[in-house]
């Protein structure tokens, strides 16, 4: 599934440099606006510890881990609605991406420019949700007048839908909020929403980048921007893009751990914020497993059986007749297909079957 996230932020708030610890491009990072001008495109793997204990039960020649793609946008300045800076490309790059990861600067730091000025996260997220909310204002305004007319004249019942929700989101863009706080109340304002293609719609995680003192419970900014986020339809997490830079550097697993306890850290903030990139554009994994290879393959959450099976080869989905499922925490527990065959773990599924996170799945076709 070729899906996208995109960091966006003003300049010099770590964009880049956490870029370049998620994903394997690199990005140039340097001390001046506008380092970043061309969007860079990269690939991260999303970290799944299932996967390693199959493959300690299977043996597989390779594990494949689920991606999802990551974009570094160039940093946006006030004005940005209106072509200022890099503001059309900007814009443009963010229509492009499923989702946006809100890069906010969290830490003091005389050395590194702030473009500002000062330090003010809130301040900082307000100029951006401006800047998205105007675009939105505008892509809206004009939409209602081609809409209107057909609603009130023609009486086309999905016009008036779609007039009406153009008009609750006009209101709220107004009052300065973004579209996302905008409720939707039925499947067919879901299906008007989506051919909207409005940029404060669009699923956003706020990354607060802290110090490194600050990687574990965060510090003053980050609590402003909680509670500057507290009645959006938001996710918030708090990464040490410099303590990131730092791990990467490491060679060994070993290493980066030890780094990790001594900063009293479980996990690394990478891995943490990949996780909430895939939860955030709402996708869930399943895995097939055997000895060419453990793998896990991303599809939506509530998809069922046939669509799954569709994620691996069109002809699945087509020639669909069932599903052999065995859930992840039987496999771990009887250690084998057959075992857990044997202990009549494994369900075989048609349809109708909802696909849940880890099933480990075969599918039977006929084309």
């Amino acid at each position: 599934m070729a899906l996208k996230a995109g960091i966006v932020g003003l300049p010099n708030v770590g964009k880049s440099t956490l870029f370049n610890c998620l994903s394997s491009a690199k990005a140039q990072a340097a001390n001046f606006p506008f380092c970043t001008i061309d969007a860079q495109l990269g690939q991260i793997s999303v970290p799944d510890e299932r996967l390693t204990k199959l493959a300690e039960l299977v043996h597989p020649g390779r594990i494949v881990p689920a991606t999802c793609d990551i974009v570094d946008i160039a940093g946006l300045v006030k004005g940005a609605s209106r072509g200022e800076g890099l503001g059309n490309q900007f814009l443009g790059n963010i229509r492009e991406c499923d989702a946006i990861i809100h890069v906010l600067r969290c830490f003091d730091n005389g050395n590194i420019v702030h473009v500002d000025g000062s330090v003010d996260p809130v301040r900082d997220k307000e100029i951006i949700d401006t800047e998205l909310q105007l675009k939105d204002l505008e892509t809206v305004e004009s939409r209602i007048k081609r809409v209107e007319k057909i609603a009130n004249v023609g009486g086309d019942k999905q016009a008036k839908v779609e007039l009406e929700l153009l008009l609750r989101y006009k209101a709220a863009l107004e009052q300065g909020l973004s579209a996302r706080t905008v409720e939707l109340e039925t499947e067919e304002e879901i299906a008007a929403a989506k051919n909207m293609f409005l940029l404060t719609t669009k699923p956003v995680l706020y990354v607060c980048n802290v110090d490194d003192a600050s990687a574990k419970s965060g510090n003053a900014y980050t609590e402003a921007v909680r509670n500057a986020i507290k009645d959006e339809n938001a996710e918030m997490i708090i990464i040490s893009a410099q303590t990131e830079a730092d791990i990467a550097e490491l060679e060994t697993y070993e290493e980066k751990q030890m780094f990790l306890e001594d900063l009293g850290l479980s996990e690394s903030g990478c891995n943490r914020l990949i996780k909430a990139i895939y939860s955030l554009l709402n996708l869930e994994t399943f895995i097939t497993a055997g000895e060419m290879e453990v793998k896990a393959w991303t599809y939506r959450k509530g998809w069922k059986a046939p669509q799954c099976a569709g994620v691996i080869h069109t002809d699945f989905e087509k020639g669909f007749i069932r599903a052999e499922v065995i859930k992840y925490e039987d496999y771990i527990k009887y250690g084998s297909e057959s075992a857990v065959r044997e202990a009549g773990k494994l369900g075989v599924e048609g349809k109708e079957y909802v696909v849940q996170d880890g099933d480990i799945m075969h599918f039977r076709f006929n084309v």
